[in-house]
């Protein structure tokens, strides 16, 4: 039995000892495709000798500095860049180690913001049905997936739920895209409303869903609406893109795509790539300078708060993205992945969906096509595909949960930036063989 308290303590897992571009290696040196970044965090591969040099210098110069004492070059240097190729507004960054602590920092920031403006009573936080937000117990509690939470609704501070941008469970048939994106806008107001506009601080939502229901992306001008709606009542907008930035949908932000700015951004995973643990809060210069003409003092932080080795790597492996011109092949190997699988799938009786931006795509399995019925949640379909894709040496990420947080199955998929055309054929050959495992079995 290990002594290391493993997230699954019944299971015996396999040492891993080394990384190979898209591969890792086990102790017994099997070889495994990490087709989805571990979770979605792997997008330059295992091996980048540029991010490891650069750790190395950092660590050899300044391994870390306190940031209640010092700033640090390589913190500045990366919030610079992030800042340059920002959404229009988000001018300041706050570095934390990772996207719970990215969205907690957020969350703070956001009751301070009204705080510091004498607006007391805007302490409501809104957010969407099976949305995540992270584990630690503010992101948890604004977050919609209904079997995290659970267990701990207790000790959860109030958070407020409304109905996701996920088009095909959500919306109905005599709905375009417009109208649709216009329903759930409508309803966001109603929920302002119903809260009273003056208590609503925030709506928090993934500009495109990862772990609860599978690379959902959102239909056209839904993030416009939404834009317009927390403008009329003064409600800020915090987008998570913890999952879906730093590239992973073809755009460095996420957002890019949809046409619009929050006014808090969340990253983390893609940033540091795996390398260093590492998120980011993006802040907006209006909210940042309410705290400095205020009270002067963001009343948050943590120990490892811009770490500067982990500085380090996050800015070299942006550096590594832009000089490998990374972004035009995750578009490219992106529309490869969903077209082969839309091709292998087009009639398949159990697959209901394939969707997903970039290198950041979802396939949803259901027992009934027509109907779009899941699997009965006891078969556990997912855990199946699970276990039939690592014994075949494909890594994939599937989760249950996926309509309700109850029922429902999908498999999200999240390779590195670097996969090339060969790669994409054979996750997708891989990926095919484990699912038809998986349901033969169940």
């Amino acid at each position: 039995m290990s002594t290391v308290f493993h997230r699954s303590p019944k299971q015996s897992l396999p040492v891993a000892v080394a990384g190979d571009g898209i591969e890792i290696i086990d102790s017994t040196g099997k070889r495994y495709i990490d087709a989805s970044g571990g979770a979605a965090v792997s997008c330059l591969g295992h091996s980048n000798q540029r991010v490891i040099d650069a750790i190395k210098r950092q660590a050899q110069q300044l391994p870390y500095a306190h940031t209640s004492f010092f700033t640090t070059q390589v913190a500045e240097e990366l919030a610079d860049r992030l800042v340059a190729s920002a959404p229009q507004g988000l001018e300041h960054v706050y570095f934390v180690s990772g996207g719970s602590e990215a969205i907690e920092a957020a969350l703070k920031l956001a009751r301070q913001y009204f705080v510091e403006k004498g607006e007391l009573q805007r302490r409501h936080f809104i957010a969407r049905r099976q949305s995540y937000h992270g584990n630690t117990l503010g992101a948890l509690a604004i977050g919609g997936n209904a079997w995290r939470r659970e267990p701990f609704l207790p000790i959860l501070i109030e958070a407020h739920h409304v109905s996701p941008c996920y088009a095909y469970r959500e919306q109905r048939a005599d709905e375009t895209d417009e109208q649709f994106a216009q329903r759930l806008a409508d309803e966001l107001e109603q929920k302002i409303l119903e809260l009273g506009a003056e208590t609503v601080a925030a709506f928090v939502a993934e500009t495109v869903v990862g772990a609860t229901a599978g690379a959902v992306p959102p239909v056209r001008e839904y993030f416009r609406k939404i834009r317009a709606v927390c403008d009329r009542y003064g409600v800020l907008l915090i987008l998570d893109e913890i999952m879906s930035g730093m590239g992973r949908t073809g755009y460095l932000y996420a957002c890019e795509e949809d046409g619009i700015a929050p006014d808090i951004l969340t990253i983390a995973k893609g940033l540091g790539a795996g390398y260093q643990p590492i998120g980011a809060t993006l802040v907006s210069d209006r909210i940042y300078q309410a705290i400095v003409g205020g009270s002067g003092f963001f009343q948050h932080g943590h120990t490892y708060i811009g770490h500067a080795t982990a500085c380090a790597a996050a800015l070299e492996v942006q550096r590594v993205i832009a000089d490998d011109h990374l972004l035009p092949n995750v578009q490219a190997r992106g529309e490869q992945l969903r077209g082969r699988l839309r091709e292998h799938y087009a009639q398949h009786p159990h697959i209901g969906d394939v969707r997903g931006r970039g290198l950041f795509v979802g396939v949803e399995l259901v027992q009934d096509r027509a109907t779009k019925t899941p699997f009965d949640a006891k078969l556990k379909l997912h855990a199946a595909i699970r276990r039939e894709a690592f014994a075949r040496g494909l890594m994939v990420y599937p989760m249950g949960g996926t309509v309700d947080g109850k029922s429902g199955d999908h498999v999200l998929l999240a390779p590195p930036f670097i996969c090339t055309a060969r790669d994409i054929d054979e996750i997708v050959s891989r990926l095919t063989d484990a699912i038809e495992g998986a349901l033969a079995a169940i």
